[in-house]
């Protein structure tokens, strides 16, 4: 197996049992990825930017406290809007961005894991959201038709992928002309100890595949798009070395807000 297949499986194993399990803080962002941290989905959500009114707006188990921001405070959403969620989880950001979207748009959610995506359907049923859709798939090969959304979304996701630049372009490939990127994500501000990038788990904890603001900007604009903006969070530095002690960590990765335009 190669350390690309190995490092997707070890994704795909931790978020299939994150979502069997219930359990929150098992993934990116928020302290959630440390297994000393007690904190609850809700209070790990507001910690990186949601408001207690978004929390009690989506259906129970949606927030599983995996994100490292919020990725809907900075997508500027419109009614009648489609929204495509790269890794959509429990369909968190998929729900809030459905309440703002109203009846006449649309949300699609994708995810490579099957039980995530299982779970995000039994939410939108039970919650009785009709214009949220999830569909399995990578984020790599979007299950997406060509120039179909305005806005692709994804919070503490493109981290995992092996191959980001693929990411990015299919995200320019499924957005409309003038449509636009909004992430929130874990990125590398200096180069990551050999170590570290070769653990396997750090990459599945959001934190070994984290590539360099640099490189990830020159992505984003081979891959077309224009307006290209990655603002990293300074304060983040501390979150990590606290969920991480004695890794040094907070000199290595930080959250940011990446945007973009597909012009």
């Amino acid at each position: 197996m190669s350390k690309d297949s190995e490092i997707r499986e070890a994704v795909r194993r931790r978020y299939s049992e994150t979502a069997l399990s219930g359990a929150a803080g098992c993934g990116c962002g928020g302290g959630c990825c440390s297994p000393h941290n007690t904190a609850t989905s809700g209070a790990l959500a507001i910690s990186v930017g949601y408001s207690e009114e978004e929390l009690q707006s989506v259906p129970e188990g949606a927030n599983m406290g995996l994100g490292c921001g919020n990725p809907q405070a900075i997508a500027a959403l419109t009614p009648g809007e489609v929204v495509v969620d790269l890794g959509s989880g429990g369909g968190f950001d998929c729900f809030l961005a459905a309440r703002q979207l109203g009846a006449a748009g649309r949300v699609i959610g994708v995810d490579m894991t099957p039980e995530m995506v299982e779970k995000a359907r039994r939410n939108a049923a039970a919650a009785g959201f009709t214009n949220v859709t999830f569909r399995l798939g990578e984020i790599e090969h979007l299950p997406v038709a060509d120039a179909e959304a305005d806005v692709v979304l994804s919070n503490c996701v493109i981290n995992l992928s092996t191959d980001k630049a693929q990411v990015f372009r299919e995200a320019f490939r499924v957005l409309k002309s003038g449509g636009r990127l909004a992430i929130t994500d874990i990125v590398a501000v200096a180069d990551m100890p050999e170590d570290l990038r070769a653990n396997v788990m750090l990459h599945a904890e959001c934190l070994a595949g984290a590539a360099r603001v640099e490189a990830l900007e020159e992505m984003m604009r081979q891959a077309g798009f224009a307006q290209v903006s990655i603002r990293v969070n300074p304060a983040s530095a501390q979150m990590m070395d606290t969920m991480f002690p004695g890794l040094g960590l907070g000199g290595v990765v930080a959250s940011a807000v990446l945007e973009a335009v597909k012009a």
